[in-house]
């Protein structure tokens, strides 16, 4: 399917140069002079080379037609990343460098969405927000107002977080896995 490359974002994934390509980031620049372009940075999905290209926003590009299964996370052995289809008892390897940054939020037996492309898997799109523990959080310092002060904590999935100051070492928080940026406390 073609799109407009100004329509492109992170995680989208497009046929360029007869390469399957993910989007890592995205840019887009209106000089004074001259039509407005629009510079992504692309990964190869199987061989993990990086490039970086320009177009033009009113340019088209290939988007690939992905299809989402719902799998289960089972484990992982360091480099490897194992799921499960819940139905048919499938069970799909993955890369870590496919994961990427997702990797510390996966949690055992969590559903996640994997995306295929003509039976290859090729990511997984993790739920918006996770549940996670404080393991360890700074004091709070007196005289720090409510509203504007965030202390960083450290997480039990090791991803460390800013949160208010009323959250205390043990507590249950919600985060967003696009970013690991605090939610609220979690309701138990």
């Amino acid at each position: 399917m073609k799109v407009n490359a100004n329509t492109l974002s992170k995680g989208n994934v497009i046929e360029h140069d007869g390469k399957l390509m993910q989007v890592l980031s995205t840019f887009i620049s209106k000089p004074g002079k001259g039509g407005a372009f629009i510079q992504l940075e692309l990964r190869d999905i199987r061989n993990g080379n990086k490039d970086n290209i320009r177009l033009r926003t009113q340019e088209t590009v290939e988007k690939a037609h992905l299809e989402q299964q719902d799998f289960q996370y089972l484990y992982n052995d360091g480099e490897v990343y194992t799921f499960m289809n819940t139905e048919t008892y499938e069970q799909i390897e993955l890369k870590k460098e496919l994961i990427g940054d997702d990797a510390p939020y996966l949690q055992d037996g969590m559903m996640v969405s994997v995306e295929l492309y003509e039976n290859e898997a090729l990511g997984v799109d993790l739920p918006d927000t996770i549940t996670v523990q404080i393991t360890e959080a700074e004091p709070v310092v007196k005289g720090q107002t409510a509203s504007s002060s965030y202390k960083p904590a450290m997480t039990d999935i090791g991803v460390k977080v800013m949160v208010p100051p009323h959250i205390d070492s043990g507590t249950r928080i919600v985060i967003k896995t696009e970013d690991g940026t605090y939610v609220e406390r979690a309701k138990d």
